[in-house]
């Protein structure tokens, strides 16, 4: 498992290098910027934060008859309407720049705007994958690494799983029709698994984190051992 700075010199979208002989690309995606922005930069809860804000600012300013109510209430609207298309603008530049990539033998991330990583995940070095839908069939898909082996939260936000911070999971965020995606990735891990077992969770009434798709496997002793920190 490993990390490129090598976008520039990409040898096809998404792939730092040309792919082994006999490697085949099976799929490629990016995630959609406008779910991006709602799911990762919690642009409606901040937008919902603000609008409390500004009734609050409100209540204060009408409570005092000598105040001017309609310049700091402007400027408020001005500040927080700006805020927010930062955090806009931040995640279509996020989703633009990405790539996932699914191979018949690994996972290949592209991420980043201005300093841009690819993560190299080996099918057989991952442990499991959820998946977490949202309106449209689009949603996230998580996956957890066997072992010891770990990347760093800060090298994958936003594309790591949400608040999973002692064992990062890389995650392919907000992607249009996750299910067939997942069942892609479900598939090329049992061909690149054949051993492994896998164990399919239902959906629990109630909960959010759905896991249709979640797979476990014992540590291939033949594998080496890698620190995926970076």
């Amino acid at each position: 498992m490993n990390a490129h700075h090598e976008h520039e010199f990409e040898a096809a979208p998404g792939l730092p290098e040309p792919l082994p002989k006999g490697e085949r690309l099976l799929w490629q995606g990016s995630p959609n910027w406008v779910q991006l922005a709602l799911h990762a930069f919690h642009v409606r809860k901040l937008a919902l934060y603000f609008v409390a804000m500004l009734a609050v600012q409100w209540l204060y300013l009408l409570g005092d008859p000598q105040a001017a109510l309609l310049r700091p209430l402007l400027t408020s609207v001005v500040m927080a309407s700006l805020a927010l298309g930062l955090l806009c603008l931040t995640a279509w530049f996020s989703a633009r720049t990405t790539l996932y990539s699914l191979t018949d033998r690994r996972v290949i991330m592209r991420v980043g705007i201005v300093l841009t990583l690819t993560f190299n995940l080996p099918l057989r070095q991952i442990a499991g994958a959820s998946i977490k839908p949202y309106a449209d069939g689009q949603g996230d898909i998580a996956i957890a690494l066997k072992g010891e082996d770990r990347i760093a939260w800060l090298n994958l936000w936003p594309h790591a799983r949400p608040w999973q911070l002692k064992r990062p999971e890389p995650s392919l965020r907000c992607l249009p029709d996750a299910a067939a995606v997942a069942a892609r990735l479900q598939t090329a891990w049992q061909l690149a698994n054949p051993t492994e077992q896998v164990v399919v969770g239902a959906e629990a009434a109630g909960v959010d984190m759905p896991l249709p798709v979640r797979v476990r496997a014992v540590r291939d002793p033949s594998m080496p051992h890698h620190t995926a920190a970076v």
